[in-house]
């Protein structure tokens, strides 16, 4: 499936709602404790010099997904080549299903 479930109730709120919704659900936490999967959904080089982060750094927009393939949240991240995440040092996120609930900007 890989993708949200059909017919979510739409919320559209701010990037500060979005962040702290995303980050009290612990989507990288769990991800690290197995017990969701992330996947990179795209990548490309990010825009210089508006990005200004490293050569060879990648723009991905990556999901974060049940066992079952459900798509739980959508967040964007500059990847440096050393591993680490860029600017803030946490993903950017975009989308976050909560329930039947679909916040997003």
């Amino acid at each position: 499936m890989l993708a949200f479930p059909p017919n979510p109730h739409i919320h559209k709120v701010t990037a500060a709602d979005l962040r702290q919704r995303f980050n009290a659900m612990d989507f990288e936490g769990r991800v690290a404790k197995k017990e969701l999967v992330m996947l990179v959904l795209s990548e490309r080089h990010p825009s210089s010099p508006l990005a200004n982060e490293p050569v060879c750094t990648k723009s991905q927009l990556v999901g974060y997904f049940a066992r079952n393939t459900t798509k739980l949240a959508e967040a964007h991240r500059y990847l440096r080549q050393d591993g680490s995440i860029g600017l803030s040092g946490l993903a950017d996120p975009k989308k976050v299903l909560d329930g039947q609930d679909l916040y997003m900007l």
